[in-house]
């Protein structure tokens, strides 16, 4: 009897144990890297749902970002601030850099830390940059609502705000020890385990919601990495620009290899889905839509050049207009202004000229090949036939078989004599799929 109890404890253990093993303490660790772009403010959101869902410890991020587009910067610093799980970003690994947006990003976090040799800064908030490549700063408008939006940043996190609007206005960057000596961070750590080691104890420098300020524990906690989906890995390439830009033109090309060739319907269809897939990494980073305009009226010259010939007429508008659409496509302002670095501009506006050559001479040879094969008579039917000379294989007697351009036909003498074989005739006539000959002049000359 008295082992009935002990068995009872073992059964409610046993039962017991997956739910206490559950309940051990999680810390995911996600990464961001590239341009800040609105699918980089998805990517938050999904890390964020996932760490609240599983009523993390911590959400660690491991950023590294030149910057990117201040809309999203913005919307992934609400949707940090509105998280129910402390969110740390931490600039990983070294040498990676939290720039411009990613600055912000980083000083609306609960908890910043960096690695070795890595940087934190440069936030002057800019229009583009020009056909030179230098920045073109954003007028003082603009300047002044970021240094304002950075201060009160720093401000709620009781960080250093005048490194901070310095970050703006003089576009200053920090390594890891000057940013921890000015307040602006709270960690410098070698990796994750050293991170977790160091900001174990902690208390969040922003109130988290529904939590208020919490002091993190990270003593027996585990681990947890949000691998990249495959939508992840599909926009981390469509968001290329210039990957974005091919596709673009591919997909409109193959377009028009479809309309100009239907029936078989693999390119349109082809051609479609890269349109789609160009337009969609294009409005991750922005793009100008006079660019995008351009270059649809140049494919719809190069149409017109293929249907209707003008000895290089509409080519050479349809080159023209496909420049200056794709040097417009990644500008602003009249295209004296580019949303894209000198070096990213550098590399598409070598696939510009590459892709402009290749659809000229395309189009120039394929357009002379057009207006040959228009200017060429017909090779097949009555009318070419009309004339052939040949020469006999079988008697004709009246019926028979001739030989006409290496290709033997059923034939009929016009006269009803008889022609032997060997002899040369002349086609007369047709009727259906028998030729209707006669005896050929003796000048004649027989067409093998």
């Amino acid at each position: 009897m008295r082992k009935e109890p002990l068995l009872l404890l073992i059964l409610i253990a046993l039962i017991l144990a997956p739910s206490v093993q559950g309940a051990k303490k999680v810390v995911y660790v996600a990464k961001v890297e590239g341009t800040i772009t609105e699918y980089t403010a998805d990517q938050f959101q999904r890390y964020i749902d996932i760490a609240e869902r599983n009523n993390a410890e911590a959400l660690i991020i491991e950023l590294n970002t030149p910057g990117g587009l201040g809309d999203a910067m913005m919307r992934i610093v609400s949707e940090i601030q509105n998280s129910s799980v402390p969110v740390i970003i931490y600039v990983y690994p070294r040498g990676a850099i939290a720039a411009s947006a990613g600055t912000y990003i980083a000083m609306g976090s609960h908890l910043i830390a960096m690695a070795p040799a890595t940087s934190i800064g440069a936030c002057e908030p800019i229009l583009g940059y020009s056909q030179n490549g230098s920045i073109v700063r954003a007028p003082e408008k603009i300047r002044n609502f970021y240094t304002a939006y950075m201060r009160s940043l720093a401000e709620e996190s009781g960080r250093n705000t005048t490194a901070a609007v310095k970050f703006v206005t003089e576009d200053l960057s920090l390594t890891p020890e000057e940013a921890l000596k000015a307040h602006v961070i709270e960690v410098v750590a070698d990796d994750v385990p050293d991170l977790l080691r160091k900001a174990n104890g902690m208390r969040t420098k922003l109130p988290v919601k529904g939590k208020g300020y919490v002091v993190l524990d990270f003593t027996d906690v585990q681990v947890r990495h949000i691998g990249n989906s495959i939508s992840d890995v599909l926009i981390s390439y469509l968001s290329n620009p210039a990957i974005a830009y091919i596709l673009l033109n591919v997909g409109i090309l193959g377009l028009i290899f479809g309309f100009l060739t239907p029936g078989w319907h693999v390119p349109e269809t082809v051609g479609a889905i890269l349109l789609v897939l160009g337009v969609v990494g294009l409005g991750y980073f922005g793009y100008n839509t006079a660019g995008v305009i351009l270059i649809i009226l140049a494919m719809i010259f190069f149409i017109a050049e293929a249907l209707t010939p003008t000895f290089g007429l509409f080519t050479v508008a349809g080159v023209a207009s496909f420049i200056m659409g794709s040097l417009l496509l990644f500008g602003k302002g009249g295209g004296s202004i580019y949303l894209i670095n000198r070096e990213t501009f550098s590399m598409l506006r070598i696939a510009i000229i590459v892709l402009a050559v290749l659809l000229g001479l395309f189009f120039l040879f394929g357009m002379t090949a057009v207006v040959r094969a228009r200017r060429r008579k017909p090779e097949t039917g009555k009318e070419e036939m009309i004339g052939a000379v040949g020469k006999v294989v079988e008697d004709l007697d009246p019926e028979g078989v001739v030989k006409v351009r290496g290709e033997l036909w059923k034939a009929v003498s016009k006269t009803g004599e008889i022609i032997r074989v060997g002899e040369t005739v002349k086609v007369t006539g047709m009727r259906g799929l028998t030729l209707i000959v006669e005896k050929a002049e003796g000048d004649a000359e027989w067409q093998e």
